[in-house]
């Protein structure tokens, strides 16, 4: 069966035109029963050969959260990365495929009691914290594991900012690494986040700043830290272009050689870098309606079962089957599946007519999407299909 799309050049500009023609040459199987998530493994591939060959002296370990399939992982471990987790579940999916201890760390600064637990019986080593309630319970099931400091930072120009609910100040940071270092713990560096899909090089300045101001502090308290957790942040594009890896890598290359040691070891964390371009969501429309000067486009997957990060204002690009007139377009509201009004994925998508059963891709949705996933309202979660 062949399918009818109109591709334009801003959707090769947000995918690759390998992972987008790859794709629409599955479409045309039969059977297809949507939704699913498409993931071009080489895609993936790619990503894991780029991120941190340019950061002397890092490792890189993959955000489990951001699609935690169990294939994906699979994949990403035969390509060597390490792991960042942050529950008994993240840990058990790895302990299935033999995931080695020295591959693990977790960079949830409040863990559960049956994590902590879990990990000291697997070996894991290196863990974050941001309050002496923490330590304590390291102390308690992880004595003398490694520990970093959660560094609070800002989070301007990322889309899905992470700095309230984690990381300390300066003061606070530096008081916590001497209660670690009292309890028993071995305080080994610093940790921050400049927020998820961060689209402002700057705020890697701004945090390599503050942890440099944290790290002078420390040795001058007797601690002699070795680590920098750079965490995650890549940005992707969904709607339009953002800064690439590379650029990222070279300019926090530049400043941690610039302002610490030079054996100083780094850490960095993505999931959404490694599989957010990757990934193609393929859905069917359900259902139009014009209602209240509005187009309504209803398609079989919503925020509750693959696409919450729309409701915190993750916007994505669309392509459209259609036997209409492509030229022909208008505004939509795009909703899920199911019967709550909170279902709203996007409004005023400029689009052609698709037909009803006709499909929608959604790109660069590869992350964050199936991992937040539920079966509300009776409906299932998208498969993962790598291709």
């Amino acid at each position: 069966m062949l399918r009818t799309f109109k591709v334009e050049k801003y959707h090769t500009d947000i995918v690759s035109k390998t992972t987008l023609f790859k794709v629409l040459k599955y479409l045309n199987k039969k059977n297809i029963k949507t939704p699913f998530l498409l993931i071009d493994r080489e895609k993936v591939r790619e990503k894991v050969s780029v991120i941190g060959q340019n950061i002397k002296n890092s490792v890189v370990f993959y955000a489990v959260k951001a699609n935690p399939d169990i294939e994906i992982i699979k994949f990403v471990n035969k390509l060597g990365m390490g792991f960042e987790i942050a529950s008994e579940g993240e840990l058990k999916l790895l302990s299935s495929i033999g995931v080695k201890p020295e591959r693990i760390i977790s960079s949830n600064p409040v863990k559960s009691f049956k994590f902590l637990k879990m990990a000291a019986s697997y070996g894991a080593n290196y863990f974050a914290y941001d309050s002496t309630d923490e330590v304590d319970k390291l102390k308690r099931f992880l004595p003398g594991c490694n520990v970093y400091v959660r560094l609070s930072v800002p989070n301007e120009g990322s889309e899905w900012p992470l700095s309230k609910k984690f990381g300390v100040e300066l003061d606070n940071a530096a008081g916590l690494l001497s209660y670690a270092k009292d309890r028993g713990l071995n305080p080994v560096g610093i940790t921050f986040h400049v927020g998820s899909q961060c689209t402002n090089i700057y705020n890697w300045n701004t945090a390599l700043d503050k942890a440099k101001a944290l790290w002078d502090i420390a040795e001058r308290k007797g601690i002699r830290l070795n680590l920098l957790n750079i965490g995650g942040g890549y940005p992707i594009k969904y709607t339009k272009n953002v800064i690439d890896v590379d650029a990222i890598d070279k300019n926090v290359n530049k400043l941690i050689y610039e302002k610490f040691p030079q054996n100083v070891r780094v850490f960095i964390e993505p999931g959404r870098a490694v599989v957010g371009d990757a990934g193609i969501f393929v859905t069917s429309v359900i259902g139009k309606a014009a209602r209240a000067d509005e187009n309504w486009l209803y398609i079989d997957v919503g925020v509750f079962n693959g696409l919450m990060e729309s409701v915190g204002g993750i916007k994505y690009t669309y392509l459209v089957e259609t036997t209409r007139d492509t030229k022909q377009k208008k505004k939509w509201t795009i909703t899920g599946p199911s019967c709550d009004s909170f279902d709203v994925i996007d409004k005023d998508v400029v689009l052609p007519e698709p037909d009803i059963e006709g499909l929608v891709l959604i790109l660069s949705s590869g992350a964050y999407t199936i991992s937040y996933a539920s079966e509300f309202n009776g409906f299932a979660i998208p498969k993962t299909i790598l291709i």
